[in-house]
Parts: structure tokens; C-alpha cells; sequence
């Protein structure tokens, strides 16, 4: 099954990983340490939570997955293209992460992590290269190609072949609750063309952009041939996730783990 809780933690894996050298996690906000908005599982430091709280609930979440918490790698989301690699775990002791919307390695002894709510979580395997990415695509990193400059930065890095890689979309806001407004609209129309009525369907005389679609189309112009798509909004299912947007702002960040295992 796709969810699985062997704890209080409630996860989301991927069907297409399931035999791969690889080990992921798509945390649910269900079995963590945090109280009110932040209820329970709040991996993100910056939305006003006890930070003693966050470091926990990602201990919890690393423990749950048989990750070391020293091998956390992440970084400071920015809605960019940034490329972070890391050939070995970020410091404990380094204060802030880099800035980044993607991140990529190829050594065992680094976890990537990722924070979410709403944005859509993109991973990347490559099991030629043995190497792996993550990224964060919300509207913005959508119209600026977010998921193709990763795949092109594997490619670059580790020589991957685009057909290789086995990527997959994880929990996000769905198109029937994303509805967006003129900014968007003409973002996405520049940058997808021709492609973009397809990515902005009506409903209710509104018009909303659907991150599933239009990251499965920048990944298959990428080269990209096995993409998988969960399909799960995470605005429609507020007693598994965390969504900036249903929430009005006043919610945390769930927590996307993906590393390689040891040889």
C-alpha cells in the first residue's frame, strides 16, 4: 500500500520506487510533537512554530524512515531554478541552508529533505547513475521549468540520461481547488504556449492551473519517459496534509525524504 504507518507517522511512498535502491518518504502532518495550527508534524522552521518542536518532528520523521537526522541536506526555498548539490551532509552546525529549489547527490550518506504545503514535491532517481533529486515546484517554479533544470543538472552532473530517471510527482494542491487570477493566467500562457489551455481548466467561471500536469509535461519534454503522479490534493484532504492555501496561511510544512541506500 501507498501509506503507511507503523507509528504515529503516517507516509505516502511511491509505487514505481518500490523495488528501487532508494528510500523515500512523503510525510503526512499526522505524529509529530507540535500544537493548534501547526498540528503535528511541522518540519518547517519559518511559519511561526517552537523550533524546539520542528527539530523533533524531524527527528521523528528521519527516525521513522531509518535515516540518520546528520545526514538532513536541505535548503532555503526560494520559487527559483537554484541547483544545490551535496557531496556530503550540510553541517549541523551551519545556521541557515543554502538557497535552492532543487537539490541533487550521489552519496549514500546524504538525506535530501524538502518542505511543503501546497507546492508540488518533484523526485528524481536515477538508477544507471545511481543518483537522485529533489525538487519544489509551486506556480512559479512550474512556468520557470523547475523540474526540467533539475533533470538538465543531472544530467550535467552525473551524466544521467533522461530516460533513465524515474521521476514522480507527490501530494499538492489539485487543479479543482488551484484557482488562479490574470498574473498567473498570462505566466503560464507565456511560458507553456500553445500547451497552457490545457494546464488552466474552468470551473465555476474560474480558471485554475494544474502543477500535476504542466510538471509531467515539462518533464516529458525534458526526456523524460517514467513519471508517476500521486493525484492526491492536498487541499481536499486536510487530516493528512498541510495546504498554505485552505489554511489561509495559518498551517506548517510537511516533510518529502528522499535518499540512497548503502551499497
Amino acid at each position: 500500500m501507498p501509506f503507511h504507518q507503523p507509528t504515529s507517522v503516517r507516509f505516502y511512498t511511491f509505487d514505481m520506487y518500490a523495488d528501487a535502491s532508494i528510500t523515500h518518504a512523503v510525510f503526512t502532518r499526522l505524529g509529530g510533537v507540535s500544537k493548534g495550527q501547526w498540528k503535528s508534524l511541522n518540519v518547517g522552521l519559518t511559519v511561526g512554530d517552537d523550533p524546539e518542536n520542528v527539530f523533533e518532528n524531524r527527528r521523528i520523521s528521519f527516525s521513522t524512515a531509518n535515516r540518520p537526522i546528520e545526514t538532513l541536506s536541505d535548503s532555503w526555498l526560494t520559487h527559483g531554478t537554484e541547483v544545490v548539490v551535496y557531496d556530503s551532509p550540510r553541517p549541523t552546525d551551519q545556521k541557515y541552508p543554502p538557497k535552492g529549489d532543487i537539490l541533487l547527490t550521489d552519496r549514500p550518506e546524504v538525506t535530501l529533505f524538502m518542505r511543503f504545503a501546497d507546492c508540488a514535491p518533484i523526485l528524481l532517481f536515477d538508477p544507471v547513475r545511481m543518483a537522485i533529486g529533489l525538487a519544489h515546484s509551486g506556480w512559479l517554479g512550474s512556468v520557470k521549468m523547475v523540474a526540467r533544470r533539475a533533470v538538465e543538472a543531472m544530467q550535467a552532473r552525473y551524466n544521467s540520461n533522461p530516460h533513465d530517471i524515474l521521476a514522480a510527482i507527490g501530494p499538492s494542491i489539485g487543479p479543482s481547488k488551484y484557482v488562479v487570477g490574470p498574473e498567473v493566467i498570462g505566466e503560464v500562457e507565456q511560458a507553456f504556449g500553445a500547451d497552457a489551455s490545457e494546464l488552466l481548466p474552468r470551473k465555476n467561471n474560474s480558471t485554475c492551473f494544474d502543477l500535476w500536469a504542466a510538471n509531467r509535461l515539462v518533464l516529458t519534454q525534458a526526456g523524460v519517459k517514467h513519471i508517476e503522479i500521486v493525484g492526491i490534493c492536498t487541499g481536499e484532504n486536510l487530516e493528512d496534509w498541510f495546504s498554505h492555501r485552505a489554511e489561509k496561511g495559518k498551517t506548517g510544512r510537511f516533510g518529502v525524504l528522499l535518499g540512497l541506500d548503502a551499497k
